[in-house]
């Protein structure tokens, strides 16, 4: 009984041996890998606008108002309304002085938020 005989990639020809012509391109699986990078980034985009709420910010003929507050205490306040986008920026000292009490905000356990205004004494 003769033994079995393996699939192999490798065909000897003559006594020299010839791989496929895939084999031979060392640069094959480096064109993979920028493939599957390229959709890695696509994918970790889409996340960080769904996880940061920016859909908006794609959105024209949305208006939007946010306020960033850095280290420093500098404050960055951004308005979008439509394609215009204004950035102002507000140190401590200029928001510093006299005013009114209003009213109180309250924020629920849901996160949504309440302001109650003071009532006229």
């Amino acid at each position: 009984m003769k033994p079995a005989r393996l699939a192999s990639p490798i065909r000897r020809l003559g006594g020299r041996s010839r791989s496929l012509p895939e084999a031979d391109d060392p640069l094959t699986a480096v064109a993979n890998l920028v493939d599957i990078f390229l959709v890695f980034i696509v994918g970790l985009f889409l996340s960080f606008l769904s996880a940061y709420h920016l859909k908006d910010l794609l959105d024209p003929q949305s208006e939007i108002t946010m306020m960033k507050q850095s280290a420093e205490g500098e404050m960055t306040i951004i308005i979008k309304k439509g394609t215009e986008i204004e950035a102002v920026k507000i140190t401590k000292s200029e928001a510093e002085g006299r005013g009114v009490r209003l009213g109180v905000a309250y924020q629920l356990e849901d996160g949504s938020m309440v302001y109650l205004p003071d009532e006229g004494e």
